[in-house]
C-alpha cells in the first residue's frame, strides 16, 4: 500500500505546457479586450458627434416612420422616440368619433451629426410641414429645437425616472383605492350587522306581543249567580189594608 502512495500520478502530455496554454488564453483575452475597448472608444466618439432634437408637439396621425421619412432627407438619423398619448385621451377621442389610431404627444430625434441637428432645428422650427397636400399633417407647423449637450443616454435616464414616477404614482393610487374599498366594505358589514340586530329585536317584540295576547284570550272569567232585584211594580202589587180597618184597630186599642 505504501508503494501505491509513493507512486507519482501519470501526467498528461499537455500538462507540461500549462504555462504556455495560460499565456495563450491571456493573450487571446487581451486581444479581445483591446478590441472591445477600441469599439467602446469608437462608440463614445460617435456619440459625441451626434445631436438630439426635441419635438415639443407631434402632429396628429404622425408616427415614427413619418418622422424618419421627412427628416432623413436633411441628414442621417440614428434613433427616434415618440411618447404615446395618454390612454384616457385616446379613449375620449374614439368615443367622440375622432381618429381611432395611435397618436403621440412629444418626441426626440437623434442625428448622426450635431451640425445637422442644429441646422434642422434652425431651419424647420415654426415652419409648415408641407409635403403632399393629401397628407394629414400638410398644414401643421414644426415645433422642434436642438438640445445642446444632450445625449441619448440622458433621455434613457429621464424616461427611466419618469417610469419610476409613474409606477410610484400608480402604487399610491392603488393603495388609496384599497383603503377606500376596505372602508366601504367595513361600512357595509356594519350596516348588515345593525340590520340583523334590528330584525332580531323586532322579531322578539312580535313574539312577546303574541304571547301576551294569547294569555289574555285564555284568561278564565268566573261568574257567580245573583238574585234578581225586585221591580217597582212588585211593591204595588202587594195588597193594602183599608184605612177603616186600621182606624178600628188602633181606635180600640186607644180606648
Amino acid at each position: 500500500m505504501a508503494g501505491e502512495r509513493d507512486e507519482e500520478p501519470e501526467r498528461h502530455p499537455m500538462e507540461d505546457q500549462g504555462s504556455f496554454g495560460d499565456d495563450a488564453v491571456k493573450k487571446g483575452e487581451g486581444s479581445k479586450g483591446r478590441r472591445m475597448r477600441k469599439r467602446s472608444r469608437e462608440d463614445e466618439d460617435a456619440n459625441e458627434k451626434r445631436g438630439v432634437c426635441y419635438l415639443s408637439r407631434v402632429p396628429p396621425r404622425m408616427d415614427p416612420s413619418h418622422v424618419r421619412q421627412i427628416l432623413s432627407q436633411f441628414g442621417e438619423i440614428q434613433r427616434i422616440y415618440l411618447v404615446p398619448e395618454d390612454p384616457t385621451a385616446q379613449v375620449q377621442r374614439k368615443q367622440s368619433g375622432g381618429f381611432r389610431g395611435k397618436e403621440f404627444s412629444e418626441g426626440w430625434v437623434e442625428f448622426s451629426k450635431k451640425n445637422v441637428a442644429k441646422k434642422v432645428a434652425r431651419m424647420l422650427n415654426g415652419e409648415q410641414i408641407g409635403g403632399k397636400k393629401r397628407s394629414a399633417f400638410y398644414y401643421d407647423i414644426w415645433n422642434i429645437r436642438y438640445l445642446s449637450k444632450f445625449k441619448w443616454d440622458d433621455l434613457i435616464g429621464e424616461l427611466a425616472g419618469k417610469k419610476r414616477e409613474r409606477e410610484e404614482k400608480l402604487k399610491l393610487e392603488i393603495s388609496a383605492a384599497k383603503r377606500e374599498r376596505d372602508f366601504y366594505m367595513s361600512k357595509v358589514e356594519q350596516s348588515r350587522a345593525l340590520k340583523f340586530m334590528r330584525e332580531r329585536k323586532e322579531k322578539k317584540q312580535r313574539l312577546e306581543g303574541q304571547d301576551s295576547e294569547g294569555a289574555q284570550e285564555t284568561k278564565v272569567i268566573r261568574q257567580h249567580p245573583q238574585n234578581r232585584p225586585v221591580a217597582d211594580g212588585g211593591l204595588q202589587s202587594k195588597p193594602r189594608l183599608s184605612k177603616d180597618l186600621l182606624a178600628g184597630v188602633f181606635g180600640r186599642s186607644s180606648s
